[in-house]
């Protein structure tokens, strides 16, 4: 990859970069413009994200389209109720020598996507969410890396509940983000089916390599940060939290439970590279801000009373911001 003189160039170049991966990724994923902000910001960052939208949004696309304009290698697992854990980690098979020889499965990719990740029961799950955290796999005592870079990107559908195993709070939060997928507006949705009822094949052209993604990760976590800035994020994360010194009169009210200290690091992780995608050498508050619903709203819960008046996990960050 190229050598940069300065962070001040990389930085430069990490931009035009984002900008030239928002054109490719536009030719086949119309729309969606803050869905994909934010998945590319997670994937600077390092992180892993719950995309939750109901059937038929492009999820699929636009995670096969981003790991085609990255060149990653790209797999997906169909979570559902009878997968076992080595049906994604790997399992060990016996040869035609009688020797044990381990098999990987699909996680061992740069991109995974899990497909309703909610359909399957919490062991499998786990399995998963431990790769995420650890960034390998332990079979019959043996340890294997996973490539890197490694990003989860799971789906969840939110409108069938039956026959679903949600995510607990505690593997929730290993997600950087939860990125909502909304209906595309009309304009949009005509050029969609403008452009997937005719015969012509749009190519995505490759615009970064692993290499090139691993540097801009440690470019990412380089970047100076205020005090003040910092000090907002760790603020913001606080008063999420009923009951507690510093707390908003909005959570005491409405929460039943705030976010941890993870949250803090990805506002101020997520800022960082904010601030880098717009041109900016440095993150501020309303750069947290910019960041602050897809890091918080999985990690807040409401309680009785916000359920009781329709106010949304959304609408209670916006209160806090």
């Amino acid at each position: 990859m190229t050598k940069f003189a300065s962070d001040v160039e990389a930085a430069n170049a990490m931009a035009i970069a984002y900008k030239n991966l928002r054109t490719e990724i536009s030719k086949i994923v119309i729309g969606q413009e803050e869905v994909v902000r934010q998945v590319l910001t997670g994937v600077f960052c390092q992180g892993h994200s719950l995309l939750v939208g109901v059937p038929g949004l492009a999820k699929t696309l636009l995670v096969q389209t981003i790991a085609t304009s990255l060149d990653l290698q790209f797999k997906r697992i169909q979570f559902t109720p009878d997968l076992m854990p080595s049906d994604i980690v790997g399992a060990e098979t016996m040869d035609k020598e009688r020797n044990f020889k381990f098999v990987k499965g699909p996680v061992f990719a740069n991109i995974v996507l899990a497909d309703e990740i909610n359909r399957t029961p919490p062991k499998t799950q786990a399995a998963l969410l431990e790769s995420m955290q650890e960034y390998s796999v332990t079979i019959a005592g043996q340890r294997y890396d996973l490539p890197r870079p490694f990003f989860v990107l799971a789906t969840q559908n939110p409108i069938e509940q039956e026959g679903t195993y949600p995510l607990p709070e505690a593997q929730l939060d290993r997600f950087m983000f939860n990125i909502l997928l909304t209906y595309p507006s009309i304009q949009d949705e005509v050029t969609v089916v403008k452009n997937t009822t005719s015969d012509e094949v749009k190519t995505v052209n490759k615009i970064l390599n692993a290499e090139e993604i691993t540097y801009f990760q440690h470019l990412v976590r380089r970047v100076p940060v205020p005090d003040n800035v910092i000090e907002y994020a760790v603020n913001l994360a606080n008063k999420t939290r009923p009951g507690v010194a510093g707390s908003s009169s909005v959570s005491k009210d409405y929460l039943e439970w705030g976010a941890g200290p993870r949250a803090s690091q990805y506002l101020v992780l997520g800022a960082k590279c904010n601030a880098l995608l717009n041109g900016k050498y440095s993150p501020d508050i309303e750069d947290v801000q910019a960041i602050a619903k897809p890091v918080l709203r999985h990690r807040i819960v409401r309680n009785f009373k916000a359920e009781a008046e329709g106010i949304s996990v959304d609408d209670l960050i916006g209160k806090l911001i």
